[in-house]
């Protein structure tokens, strides 16, 4: 039983002056490196959902598979409903949902809250002192439910928060950093720069 990866990278970017998904990390776009690390915990099929500047982010990385969010600027909820909708003309039973701006997530946390996936999954990875965050696993008989809820930028959170003691959270701290770059010093610390718009690298797995 498949458990799909999809990746939300839809944001402009404003504080950087470009989309975070170009931002260079490690010699590639940040998009190709997030794309990676899905189809390392061998999520299939992986989709990247593109939506600020979306035509340049395709023509400068290669992905996986990619849906393009015409409603972009009006937060993540609508990106995460493009990409369940996309997602449910196929097989797979569950979705792993992730975000472009996590560089320091590894294969081994997606691996880990993807565990025994069901239908009926909803897994959430938490972090220090019981902190939720990314990667989360919906199932898909609760994709309809949780595109229902997702509005604004607070994509799956009211949907999860109303499941209660259904949401499983599992431990990612000793494997992975949750955070989310949202600053210029933030990037910095990762080593993130702003990299050039042209540049193509074929990462791996991504072929």
């Amino acid at each position: 039983m498949a458990t799909a990866g999809l990746l939300l990278a839809a944001g402009a970017g404003r504080r950087f002056g470009m989309p975070k998904a170009l931002l260079s990390y490690r010699g590639r776009p940040l998009v190709e490196h997030a794309a990676a690390i899905l189809t390392a915990a061998g999520c299939r099929p992986v989709v990247v959902v593109l939506g600020a500047q979306a035509e340049l982010v395709r023509a400068s990385t290669r992905l996986p598979g990619v849906v393009h969010n015409d409603d972009w600027t009006t937060g993540m909820g609508s990106t995460l409903r493009a990409g369940l909708s996309a997602l449910t003309s196929g097989t797979a039973v569950a979705a792993v949902v992730t975000l472009v701006d996590m560089p320091g997530l590894t294969p081994e946390a997606v691996r880990r809250v993807a565990r025994d996936a069901t239908a009926d999954s909803l897994t959430v990875a938490t972090y220090q002192d019981g902190r939720r965050g990314h990667p989360v696993v919906l199932g898909r008989h609760h994709w309809a439910g949780v595109a229902a809820a997702a509005t604004g930028d607070r994509g799956a959170r009211d949907y999860l928060r109303a499941q209660g003691d259904a949401v499983r959270l599992v431990p990612c701290a000793d494997v992975a950093d949750d955070t989310d770059v949202d600053l210029p010093e933030q990037a910095a610390r990762f080593g993130l720069t702003r990299g050039t718009a042209d540049a193509r690298h074929a990462g791996p797995g991504l072929e």
